[in-house]
Protein backbone atom coordinates (compact mmCIF):
# COMPACT_ATOMS: atom_id res chain seq x y z
CA UNK A 1 0.00 0.00 0.00
CA UNK A 2 1.32 3.42 -1.01
CA UNK A 3 0.46 5.71 1.90
CA UNK A 4 1.54 8.73 -0.15
CA UNK A 5 -0.58 8.01 -3.24
CA UNK A 6 -3.49 10.29 -2.40
CA UNK A 7 -1.34 13.17 -1.16
CA UNK A 8 0.89 12.91 -4.23
CA UNK A 9 -2.15 12.86 -6.50
CA UNK A 10 -3.58 15.97 -4.83
CA UNK A 11 -0.26 17.83 -4.95
CA UNK A 12 0.09 16.98 -8.64
CA UNK A 13 -3.42 18.37 -9.17
CA UNK A 14 -2.47 21.76 -7.72
CA UNK A 15 -3.08 21.32 -3.98
CA UNK A 16 0.39 21.57 -2.40
CA UNK A 17 -0.75 21.85 1.23
CA UNK A 18 -2.71 18.70 2.05
CA UNK A 19 -4.17 18.43 5.54
CA UNK A 20 -4.96 15.09 7.16
CA UNK A 21 -7.61 14.97 9.89
CA UNK A 22 -8.54 12.22 12.33
CA UNK A 23 -10.40 11.79 15.61
CA UNK A 24 -9.93 9.78 18.76
CA UNK A 25 -12.53 9.10 21.42
CA UNK A 26 -15.86 8.60 19.71
CA UNK A 27 -16.66 5.51 21.74
CA UNK A 28 -15.66 6.21 25.37
CA UNK A 29 -18.14 6.81 28.16
CA UNK A 30 -16.06 9.72 29.50
CA UNK A 31 -13.83 12.50 28.28
CA UNK A 32 -13.82 14.60 25.12
CA UNK A 33 -13.61 13.60 21.50
CA UNK A 34 -10.24 14.85 20.24
CA UNK A 35 -9.33 15.70 16.65
CA UNK A 36 -6.01 16.56 15.10
CA UNK A 37 -5.32 18.27 11.78
CA UNK A 38 -1.83 18.17 10.33
CA UNK A 39 -0.09 19.35 7.17
CA UNK A 40 3.03 17.27 6.62
CA UNK A 41 5.88 18.39 4.36
CA UNK A 42 6.07 16.74 0.95
CA UNK A 43 9.76 15.81 1.03
CA UNK A 44 10.41 14.80 4.65
CA UNK A 45 9.07 11.39 5.62
CA UNK A 46 8.80 9.99 9.16
CA UNK A 47 9.05 6.20 9.19
CA UNK A 48 6.47 4.23 11.14
CA UNK A 49 3.43 6.48 10.91
CA UNK A 50 0.30 4.33 10.91
CA UNK A 51 -3.15 4.01 12.41
CA UNK A 52 -2.45 4.94 16.04
CA UNK A 53 -4.37 1.89 17.31
CA UNK A 54 -1.73 -0.37 15.73
CA UNK A 55 1.18 1.30 17.57
CA UNK A 56 2.43 0.91 21.12
CA UNK A 57 2.09 3.86 23.49
CA UNK A 58 5.86 4.33 23.49
CA UNK A 59 6.01 4.33 19.69
CA UNK A 60 3.09 6.77 19.45
CA UNK A 61 4.74 9.21 21.84
CA UNK A 62 8.00 9.14 19.90
CA UNK A 63 6.19 9.66 16.60
CA UNK A 64 4.05 12.45 18.06
CA UNK A 65 7.17 14.41 18.97
CA UNK A 66 8.64 13.90 15.48
CA UNK A 67 5.36 14.89 13.80
CA UNK A 68 5.12 18.10 15.84
CA UNK A 69 8.70 19.01 14.92
CA UNK A 70 8.30 18.17 11.22
CA UNK A 71 4.79 19.40 10.40
CA UNK A 72 4.18 22.49 8.30
CA UNK A 73 1.30 23.10 10.71
CA UNK A 74 -0.79 21.08 13.16
CA UNK A 75 -3.63 21.68 15.58
CA UNK A 76 -5.56 19.70 18.17
CA UNK A 77 -9.18 20.45 19.03
CA UNK A 78 -11.50 18.98 21.68
CA UNK A 79 -15.26 18.79 22.01
CA UNK A 80 -16.27 18.25 25.61
CA UNK A 81 -18.78 15.72 27.00
CA UNK A 82 -21.47 18.35 27.59
CA UNK A 83 -21.47 19.27 23.89
CA UNK A 84 -21.44 15.59 22.90
CA UNK A 85 -24.58 15.09 25.02
CA UNK A 86 -26.17 18.16 23.45
CA UNK A 87 -25.63 17.42 19.76
CA UNK A 88 -24.76 13.64 19.65
CA UNK A 89 -21.36 12.07 18.99
CA UNK A 90 -21.57 12.18 15.18
CA UNK A 91 -22.22 15.92 15.10
CA UNK A 92 -19.68 16.50 17.88
CA UNK A 93 -17.03 14.66 15.84
CA UNK A 94 -17.84 16.75 12.78
CA UNK A 95 -17.56 19.95 14.85
CA UNK A 96 -14.29 18.69 16.30
CA UNK A 97 -12.75 17.99 12.89
CA UNK A 98 -13.89 21.37 11.60
CA UNK A 99 -12.43 23.06 14.67
CA UNK A 100 -9.09 21.34 14.17
CA UNK A 101 -8.89 22.44 10.52
CA UNK A 102 -9.89 26.02 11.33
CA UNK A 103 -7.34 26.19 14.16
CA UNK A 104 -4.38 25.56 11.85
CA UNK A 105 -1.92 28.41 11.57
CA UNK A 106 -1.59 27.70 7.83
CA UNK A 107 -4.62 27.38 5.57
CA UNK A 108 -4.60 24.03 3.74
CA UNK A 109 -5.34 23.68 0.04
CA UNK A 110 -7.14 20.36 0.48
CA UNK A 111 -8.45 18.41 3.49
CA UNK A 112 -8.62 14.63 3.75
CA UNK A 113 -10.49 13.09 6.68
CA UNK A 114 -10.64 9.60 8.08
CA UNK A 115 -13.96 7.78 7.74
CA UNK A 116 -16.95 9.20 5.90
CA UNK A 117 -17.21 12.68 7.42
CA UNK A 118 -18.17 15.70 5.33
CA UNK A 119 -17.11 18.91 7.05
CA UNK A 120 -18.73 22.32 6.89
CA UNK A 121 -15.63 24.05 5.53
CA UNK A 122 -14.83 26.07 2.40
CA UNK A 123 -11.68 24.06 1.61
CA UNK A 124 -11.93 21.20 -0.92
CA UNK A 125 -12.14 17.88 0.92
CA UNK A 126 -12.36 14.13 0.59
CA UNK A 127 -13.12 11.45 3.16
CA UNK A 128 -11.19 8.18 3.15
CA UNK A 129 -12.49 5.04 4.86
CA UNK A 130 -9.56 3.53 6.75
CA UNK A 131 -7.53 6.64 6.01
CA UNK A 132 -5.55 6.44 9.26
CA UNK A 133 -3.90 3.27 7.93
CA UNK A 134 -3.76 4.17 4.23
CA UNK A 135 -2.89 7.89 4.13
CA UNK A 136 0.30 9.30 5.63
CA UNK A 137 -1.09 12.64 6.81
CA UNK A 138 -4.26 11.11 8.29
CA UNK A 139 -2.08 8.57 10.11
CA UNK A 140 0.00 11.44 11.49
CA UNK A 141 -3.19 13.14 12.70
CA UNK A 142 -4.37 9.94 14.38
CA UNK A 143 -1.09 9.70 16.31
CA UNK A 144 -1.27 13.32 17.50
CA UNK A 145 -4.89 12.97 18.60
CA UNK A 146 -4.34 9.65 20.40
CA UNK A 147 -1.27 10.80 22.33
CA UNK A 148 -2.99 14.04 23.34
CA UNK A 149 -6.19 12.35 24.50
CA UNK A 150 -4.39 9.58 26.40
CA UNK A 151 -2.35 12.18 28.30
CA UNK A 152 -5.52 14.11 29.07
CA UNK A 153 -7.24 11.01 30.43
CA UNK A 154 -4.19 10.32 32.61
CA UNK A 155 -4.69 13.76 34.16
CA UNK A 156 -8.38 13.04 34.70
CA UNK A 157 -7.38 9.81 36.42
CA UNK A 158 -5.70 11.88 39.11
CA UNK A 159 -8.78 14.07 39.55
CA UNK A 160 -11.26 11.18 39.55
CA UNK A 161 -9.31 8.11 40.74
CA UNK A 162 -12.33 5.84 41.27
CA UNK A 163 -12.88 5.17 37.56
CA UNK A 164 -9.50 3.86 36.38
CA UNK A 165 -9.18 6.40 33.57
CA UNK A 166 -5.41 5.83 33.30
CA UNK A 167 -6.14 2.23 32.33
CA UNK A 168 -9.37 2.51 30.34
CA UNK A 169 -9.02 6.05 28.89
CA UNK A 170 -12.76 6.46 29.44
CA UNK A 171 -13.84 3.38 27.50
CA UNK A 172 -16.54 1.12 28.91
CA UNK A 173 -14.49 -1.62 30.53
CA UNK A 174 -16.07 -3.82 33.19
CA UNK A 175 -14.05 -2.00 35.85
CA UNK A 176 -15.24 1.39 34.62
CA UNK A 177 -18.90 0.38 34.45
CA UNK A 178 -18.72 -1.14 37.93
CA UNK A 179 -17.28 2.14 39.23
CA UNK A 180 -20.13 4.11 37.64
CA UNK A 181 -22.66 1.83 39.33
CA UNK A 182 -20.92 2.27 42.68
CA UNK A 183 -19.95 5.94 42.61
CA UNK A 184 -22.24 7.50 40.00
CA UNK A 185 -21.01 9.88 37.33
CA UNK A 186 -18.19 12.41 37.49
CA UNK A 187 -18.11 15.73 35.57
CA UNK A 188 -16.39 14.27 32.48
CA UNK A 189 -18.86 11.43 31.91
CA UNK A 190 -21.07 11.58 28.84
CA UNK A 191 -24.60 11.42 30.23
CA UNK A 192 -26.03 10.22 26.92
CA UNK A 193 -23.62 7.25 26.98
CA UNK A 194 -23.96 6.26 30.63
CA UNK A 195 -27.59 6.79 31.71
CA UNK A 196 -28.35 3.05 31.83
CA UNK A 197 -25.77 2.54 34.60
CA UNK A 198 -25.93 5.78 36.59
Amino acid sequence: MDKFALENELRASGFPLVCGVDEVGRGPLAGPVVCAAVIMPAHEVIDGIDDSKKLSAKKREKLSTLIRLSAVAFSIFCVQPQKIDEVNILQATRLCMKGAVESLSVRPDFVITDGNMTLDIDTPQRSVIGGDASCYSIGAASVLAKVYRDALMDKYAELYPAYGFARNKGYGTAEHIAAIKEYGLCPIHRRSFTRKWA
